[in-house]
């Protein structure tokens, strides 16, 4: 195989065909967050936030920290709720290290909540 070449049996696309495969794939990941209440939630709440920071006068990068802070959340939530799935599809039983990796992944949503509250509580404060 040439050096840098892409191996057939794990890429079996290139280009453009493999950049329009894996946004369809995303897409359908997007598709399968919107079916969790708490993503749902978070989409709502994050769109009224980013269209609330568009109608506030602020410095470009304000603004970048604010909308940044609320896709964070929404980029944590859909990972945690991928490892709900996974953690699900192997057993339904309870298993210590099973409830330690959904606590884990829960407690990556609450950092990513603290942070978005203290991005704009102290953006908002800093320009009243």
């Amino acid at each position: 195989m040439r050096p840098n070449s892409i191996d057939p049996s794990v890429h079996k696309h290139t280009g453009c065909t493999r950049l329009f495969k894996a946004s369809v794939c995303s897409l359908a990941g997007i598709g399968y967050a919107m079916h969790e209440v708490a993503f749902r939630f978070e989409v709502a709440v994050g769109s009224i936030l980013i269209i609330g920071s568009l109608l506030i006068p602020l410095t470009l990068v304000e603004r970048l920290i604010l909308i940044g802070s609320v896709l964070l959340v929404l980029i944590v939530e859909v990972l945690n709720s991928a490892i709900e799935a996974v953690v699900d599809d192997i057993s339904l039983e309870r298993r210590p290290l099973a409830k330690q990796a959904k606590d884990m992944g829960s407690a990556a949503v609450f950092i990513a909540l603290v942070n978005c509250g203290l991005c704009w509580s102290t953006v908002v404060y800093a320009n009243l």
